[in-house]
């Protein structure tokens, strides 16, 4: 809601507008029952008065704003301990797993992550799957990372790692992983390796292909 706030204080909406915001809201409660959602919003419009402008659209911006609110609220994130995350590390059939680790708030993770989204774009004829692991903090899923993944538009399986005990389970991915990331996992029935580094497109590719041939 702070979002819709912070929006709503650039502008000055006009009682039509607010009414139409109302109906979305009404619209949003009646099919969710999302009581949180209504006030919040009917408390960021009425804070403000009434004045039209023709150079700004403050309406859009604030009905794109409960939009998004929406989309963070109906996205469901999988979260997982290690215990449960580990079945993702093994496999018995014929696909290839590219496994990567990141967070938010890493700024190498972020540059490489479009790489790992063309890449299981354009080899899942060959039948490899990129699984991305956060591990962003608990406190930072409804924040940062599932709006994260709402505005990049994030096709690769996007799984949260909430495990604190990681002197426990990061010599289980990889004995040499010191924990820092990025870092990926690639691996199929035959072959297993870790890496504890970063990746343009072209390094990813030529690695996972390694693990086709």
């Amino acid at each position: 809601m702070i979002q819709i706030y912070k929006a709503a204080t650039k502008h000055q909406t006009c009682v039509k507008d607010f009414l139409k915001i109302l109906s979305i809201a009404i619209f949003k409660i009646h099919k969710k029952e999302n009581m949180r959602l209504f006030l919040n919003i009917i408390i960021a419009v009425s804070l403000f008065s009434c004045i039209e402008s023709k150079k700004e659209k403050p309406l859009d911006e604030m009905i794109n704003m409960v939009h998004e609110v929406n989309e963070v609220n109906d996205f469901k994130l999988e979260i997982y301990d290690f215990d449960g995350i580990e079945k993702f590390f093994k496999t018995e059939n014929d696909k290839t797993y590219v496994i990567n680790f990141w967070a938010t708030w890493c700024g190498p993770c972020i540059k490489e992550l479009p790489h790992f989204e063309v890449l299981n774009e354009e080899y899942k004829s060959k039948n490899v799957e990129v699984i991305l692991v956060s591990l962003d903090f608990p406190k930072a899923y409804e924040k940062k990372l599932k709006p994260f993944i709402i505005k990049h538009k994030l096709n690769s399986k996007i799984i949260a790692l909430n495990d604190t005990n990681s002197n426990s389970w990061i010599p289980k991915v990889s004995e040499a992983w010191s924990g820092a990331i990025p870092a990926t996992l690639i691996f199929n029935k035959d072959k297993r390796q870790f890496y504890e580094r970063t990746f343009n497109y072209n390094e990813l590719i030529n690695e996972v292909e390694q693990f086709l041939n």
